[in-house]
């Protein structure tokens, strides 16, 4: 029994030692191949690969393509080539009147230089801290140069040209200060009134917007009763000009029926003699009227029907 188990206990060993010399090559091929996939790193389009060697930064790579490190003893992070955008924390600030405002603004960068960029903010997130601090030191020294309505109001704010002065100047400062950053485009996107003050400035506002339409009022009620005054004027004009020449037309015709009457009426005397005292009749009798005529009279002859 014991000879047998000795035999058996020899050929294990014997099938561990096979095993073993077989596996060794494998482990030493599969360990190149681990090592070897470590040491590539891919760049892809629109970042950078910083290769840093015990915490030092010793290349960027800032092309796209496959690139090689040292394996366990250099590492890789990546820094965005694009361009980003930074909400700069809201706060407050002072008008030149005197009005307190909170202002939020929100920036678009890029890194353009991530060597200085690292050494001296080290991560994007330093890099931002120190823009939005820039951004928002520029914004109140802007903003506490113009009253509160410059501001506010769309028709005098002058808000595209500041968007561009504090843009400028905060690129100076990170240029001066080599932190490896450019900023694109520093906006205004929200300017409020802190609660406190908000409800009594909207007040004063609906006043100073109800004194320009009394304004307003007042200046249509001036123009309307002078466009009133001289269309009257005009009309009384015309109206005076009408009577004019409507009295020089009718004295004319009156003139020339008058002299129509006189060369008809000259023809036949007696007639016209006639035609004079019936047309006196109109005028003088009605169904109440009592004459008392002499016998000779005119009129009598004729009610009477005596002829010469």
């Amino acid at each position: 029994m014991s000879e047998e188990f000795f035999n058996e206990n020899e050929k294990q060993k014997k099938d561990l030692r096979k095993y073993v010399r077989a596996g060794v090559p494998l482990l030493v091929i599969i360990g190149i191949l681990l090592i070897g996939i470590n040491s590539i790193v891919i760049a892809k389009e629109g970042e950078y690969k910083v290769v840093r060697q015990f915490g030092d930064v010793v290349k960027i790579h800032e092309e796209p393509g496959l690139k090689f490190k040292i394996p366990l003893v250099q590492e890789v992070s990546t820094l965005s080539k694009k361009k980003m955008v930074y909400d700069v924390d809201e706060k407050e600030i002072t008008t030149l009147d005197k009005k307190r405002m909170i202002i939020d603004n929100y920036a678009i960068w890029s890194i353009t230089d991530p060597e200085n960029m690292i050494a001296n903010a080290r991560t994007e997130m330093n890099a931002e801290a120190r823009m939005g601090e820039f951004i928002f030191s520029i914004v109140r020294s802007e903003l506490g140069k113009m009253n509160f309505s410059e501001i506010i109001n769309e028709e005098e704010s002058s808000r595209g040209v500041l968007n561009e002065e504090i843009t400028a100047k905060v690129n100076e400062y990170l240029q001066r200060d080599h932190y490896g950053i450019v900023v694109d485009d520093v906006r205004i996107k929200r300017s409020d009134l802190p609660e406190a003050n908000e409800e009594a400035v909207f007040n004063q506002m609906i006043t100073d917007r109800e004194k320009i339409a009394q304004q307003y009022l007042s200046e249509g009620e001036a123009d309307k009763s002078r466009i009133r005054a001289e269309v009257d004027r005009e009309v009384q004009e015309m109206l005076s000009t009408a009577r004019a020449n409507a009295e020089k037309i009718r004295a004319e015709g009156e003139q020339e029926a008058a002299q129509i009457y006189n060369n008809a009426f000259s023809q036949d005397p007696e007639f016209y003699q006639l035609y004079r005292t019936l047309e006196s009749y109109k005028k003088t009798i009605d169904g109440e009227t009592t004459i008392i005529l002499p016998q000779d009279s005119p009129y009598a002859e004729l009610l009477l029907g005596y002829f010469e």
